[in-house]
């Protein structure tokens, strides 16, 4: 009677393992058609326009003019890939020292009362929706900087501060689980032999972990590139490549959210649209290429 019983349990197990197995592999079958087909869908529509030749590749990656309804169209997206990377790049420079700093707070300096006071934030600023963000951009940060510096206050200074706030929660949070995750024994021989905690945190511990901190920056560079809302409002979404940090600008994003409802399905247009769409999603890949590098680098 046991052997039975036994027999029927390892079946038992054997089906449910079988069972887990499939569910599985369909789950991972499912996601790899989602994004294969993805993919194709924004390849196939953001391509269409080099391979008829309506407009030249040449064109739409360094031409300054994009005038899609005049007699001759124009369809340049320089104005809004430099926009897009000038806001993002301004944003991580804004953001990394703050997020680095308050990681380090959390984890070195005080990490009792530290983290207890700055957790709940981080996680607060990350629940806030992209449009508040907005919101208190238009409100704050504007007529700071109308009344501050030269200009209207919208511009790319604005994007680029409301969008180092949003990215704040990923960097931070990304650090300090590397500064945590750094061996104690490690800093202990910093101080055995005579550093300070300062030279410590110098020459020990930021150094080790500068790959992890990188691989936070990256992502937060990642979220950057892709906001639209938030951007949107505050950044003028002027079709022109800024000259001051002040002007107006546009971004990919906020032109593909601005625009698309207003076309049709196959036109020029629209099909330019989704060589922008395309360009953003050729950026992330980039940016997960250099994400998988730097982990790469870590482990080693």
């Amino acid at each position: 009677m046991r052997g039975k019983t036994n027999t029927k349990k390892i079946e038992k197990h054997h089906i449910e393992d079988m069972v887990g197995r499939i569910y599985m592999s369909l789950c991972v079958l499912l996601l790899i058609v989602i994004i294969v087909s993805m993919v194709y869908f924004v390849a196939s529509k953001g391509i269409a326009n080099f391979i008829s030749g309506e407009v030249k590749l040449t064109d739409f990656l360094f031409g300054t003019k994009w005038a899609p309804t005049a007699d001759t169209p124009s369809y340049g997206a320089l104005p809004f890939i430099s926009g897009s990377f000038l806001v993002t790049l301004l944003a991580a420079l804004i953001a990394s020292p703050l997020s680095i700093c308050a990681a380090l707070f959390m984890t070195e300096i005080v990490p009792g009362w530290g983290k207890k006071l700055l957790q709940p934030v981080i996680e607060l600023l990350s629940g806030i929706p992209s449009v508040v963000y907005g919101f208190v951009g238009l409100s704050v940060i504007v007529p700071f900087l109308r009344d501050t510096f030269p200009g209207q206050g919208i511009g790319v200074a604005a994007g680029a501060l409301v969008l180092s706030v949003m990215i704040l929660p990923t960097i931070t949070s990304v650090a300090a689980d590397a500064l945590a995750s750094l061996p104690q024994n490690l800093k202990e021989s910093s101080f055995a032999l005579g550093a300070t905690r300062w030279q410590t945190i110098s020459r020990v511990i930021l150094p080790t972990t500068m790959p992890a901190i990188m691989t936070g920056v990256v992502l937060g560079m990642a979220r950057a590139f892709g906001e639209a809302l938030a951007v949107q409002m505050v950044i003028g979404n002027a079709p022109f490549v800024p000259r001051s940090l002040f002007e107006s600008a546009s971004t990919l994003t906020s032109v593909i959210t601005l625009s698309m409802g207003n076309t049709t399905m196959g036109s020029t247009i629209n099909n330019a649209l989704w060589s922008m769409a395309l360009v953003l999603m050729l950026m992330t890949f980039i940016f997960v290429l250099l994400v998988r590098m730097l982990e790469r680098r870590n482990k080693i």
